[in-house]
């Protein structure tokens, strides 16, 4: 029997006025990969990340998770469903600390923060969950470090830890190299795979030598159009995405 997608897209358009930035998407990413999403400037990968996580809503086309319809649903709807993402521009909290920014994505789940009769135990837990992410990520020795005085990488670093913090079965990653060194390119790298080793990851990132080597399928988008999804080594190979795409590397 085959496996179920963990998420699905059939004929997922977007149109803005006149211009469609996403035509007729068939997407399925199958449980236990990282799946990443390549293509010029302008192809419509972000809008499409958009779409699967309820920042925006579709002209038409459905998207399902694990098989149910969430076309439509609110972006804190999907988020609870167990779809987590980050973000090509980070969504920290600046003038919070390491630490908070993880746990008050834990609070925004369980409602605590509204809450002041919250048992001291379930504070309690709050912590632990968050200090488990930081270990995850690497930023245990930086949790009483304002968000705003990280690095660019660590900044980066702090919003996937952000994704991981509302415990999901899919993580969508958009751009998490972008403006890094090589140092700290190869810290989100080894990072996202020891992710994947729990959670679908779903990437959007230019920097090909990354895609190539951690991606386990990679779906081609031109101009808001699917033109190949292949294995890695098969993507390299396939003549329309080097016209499209990497033949400008």
């Amino acid at each position: 029997m085959r496996t179920q997608p963990i998420i699905e897209t059939k004929k997922l358009s977007k149109n803005f006025g006149a211009l469609r930035a996403v035509n007729e998407v068939d997407l399925k990413v199958y449980p236990g990969r990282i799946h990443s999403i390549i293509g010029p400037n302008g192809a419509g990968k972000t809008t499409v990340f958009n779409l699967l996580t309820g920042f925006l809503s579709p002209s038409s086309g459905r998207v399902f998770f694990m098989g149910k319809d969430i076309t439509g649903l609110p972006s804190y709807g999907i988020s609870r469903l167990g779809i987590g993402r980050s973000f090509q521009i980070t969504s920290i909290f600046p003038d919070l600390t390491v630490f908070e920014n993880i746990r008050i994505t834990f609070q925004a789940q369980t409602h605590a923060s509204y809450n002041f009769l919250t048992p001291v135990k379930s504070l309690r837990s709050l912590e632990r969950k968050t200090r488990e992410v930081l270990q995850k990520i690497g930023l245990e020795e930086k949790q009483e470090t304002l968000a705003r005085h990280l690095s660019h990488g660590e900044k980066k670093i702090l919003d996937v830890g952000i994704g991981l913090a509302i415990a999901p079965s899919l993580l969508l990653l958009d751009e998490p190299a972008s403006g890094l060194t090589g140092e700290e390119i190869s810290r989100v790298t080894q990072l996202v795979k020891e992710v994947a080793n729990a959670i679908t990851i779903v990437l959007i990132e230019h920097n090909i030598d990354v895609v190539l080597s951690i991606s386990d399928r990679i779906t081609v988008l031109h101009q808001g159009s699917i033109i190949a999804e292949d294995h890695p080594e098969k993507i390299q190979k396939d003549s329309k995405v080097q016209e499209a795409y990497l033949g400008g590397y």
